[in-house]
């Protein structure tokens, strides 16, 4: 009996280890999050062991495992018709509220969904919550993009479906049948969905032959840029949960179909070195020093090597690509973005992508609405089901929502 209860007691203490982790203690629901990460930790080291004995893919297995815990998930959608369809050869989900009376168009927003590129779905029940109670609250139709997955296919195929997908939906027609004004959409995402979000704004924007465009763009927590791995945000929360900076470098070279073993190169910015010529051009688009307020430049230093590797651009030329990475592109195309919400937490690697976008777009003439969270992480918003309920998620989404209603 004493040998069991040393083991019990062994075995919460190396439990209580892995689960515990150094938060700043202005993060809401601290163990809560402490728990979901070392789920993620757990299961991630479990997919990539299969990847490692080659039996599968680690993405397709931890994608597996979350549609699985998904099913488990009821969410009721009996105000909203949701519809799946094809746009384009892309698969959409289509949230539509019921009519009114004397009402004869509907605003809508066009969602693309967050996970690496590689993860999640506009089917699971957290996107599938959240795209509804959007089309509740703004009483829109809300078209739910469902891009294709790494390592199905890699850049740019994420990017070309979801610009099919919405061009599809822009078209004069397919408005109409949809009971949508077309003076009236948006277009958003979260995490690489804003990425995604972001690349393909940005392009329909110089679409000469559009005769329709989106009033909006609404950007949550988005990934923007794979040339400074050292911003402020990425010093200040390397190994916060839900993504540590190593694991959204891993998500960017998955989603570039590049090499692991580059990760550490990137990490110090090797592929932007001063002698890196490709990249001079851009250096002064992401200058963290000028884009950033003292606030979030804190006491962090630039880290700009001297000396680098230039063969991994030309190894993955994506790197410079501004249908990947949005907030390199240059002012002429900033310029002609539309009104701009962007949502930012405070304990997230990639806080300073999204504070770095607003200043730009400010500075070219757009009117930009930025929304910092400081008590809040990446990946909060589509987090308000239990057993994955935060005060974080409830926060965001409103104030999201909020903004949508007050401004589309």
């Amino acid at each position: 009996m004493r040998a069991a209860w040393v083991l019990l007691t062994a075995l919460a203490a190396l439990s209580a280890y892995y689960v515990y982790l150094p938060l700043p203690g202005t993060v809401s629901d601290p163990w809560k999050l402490m728990l979901l990460d070392a789920t993620f930790r757990a299961v991630q080291q479990t997919c990539h062991l299969i990847h490692y004995l080659r039996l599968s893919h680690h993405l397709i297995v931890l994608n597996y495992l979350i549609c699985t815990f998904d099913k488990l998930k009821s969410v009721s959608s009996e105000d909203i018709d949701i519809t799946d369809a094809v746009f384009d050869g892309v698969e959409v989900r289509v949230f539509e509220p019921p009519a009114k009376g004397d009402e004869e168009l509907k605003r809508s927003v066009v969602y693309i969904h967050g996970g690496g590129w590689a993860l999640a779905s506009a089917r699971t029940s957290l996107y599938n919550n959240l795209c509804r109670i959007m089309a509740e609250s703004l009483n829109a139709v809300v078209v739910s993009v469902e891009y294709r997955l790494v390592p199905e296919v890699c850049f740019p195929e994420q990017f070309h479906d979801a610009l099919r997908a919405t061009k599809h939906f822009l078209q004069p027609d397919v408005l109409a049948r949809y009971s949508v004004d077309p003076s009236r959409i948006a277009i958003s995402g979260d995490s690489a969905g804003g990425n995604l979000a972001a690349a393909v704004c940005q392009q329909l924007s110089k679409d000469e032959h559009l005769t329709i465009r989106p009033k909006l763009q609404a950007l949550i927590y988005p990934v923007l840029q794979a040339f400074d791995f050292n911003t402020p945000s990425y010093q200040q929360n390397m190994n916060m949960p839900v993504l540590p900076r190593y694991v959204m470098i891993n998500y960017w070279i998955d989603y570039f179909n590049g090499n692991y073993d580059l990760a550490h190169s990137l990490l110090i910015n090797n592929h932007t070195a001063l002698d890196v010529g490709q990249a001079l051009s851009f250096r002064g688009r992401l200058n963290w020093t000028s884009l950033l307020p003292s606030s979030f430049k804190k006491n962090y230093k630039p880290v700009i090597q001297t000396t680098g590797k230039a063969e991994i651009i030309q190894q993955i030329p994506a790197l410079l690509d501004v249908r990947a990475v949005p907030l390199l592109a240059e002012n002429e195309t900033l310029q002609l973005q539309p009104k701009t919400y962007i949502l930012t937490c405070e304990n997230d690697v990639l806080r300073d992508d999204g504070v770095m976008y607003a200043k730009r777009l400010e500075n070219a003439g757009v009117e930009v609405t930025l929304d910092h969270f400081d008590d809040c992480f990446h990946g909060c918003m589509i987090f308000t089901i239990w057993p994955t309920d935060f005060s974080a998620g409830i926060q965001t989404r409103n104030s999201y929502i909020k903004w949508l209603d007050e401004n589309l």
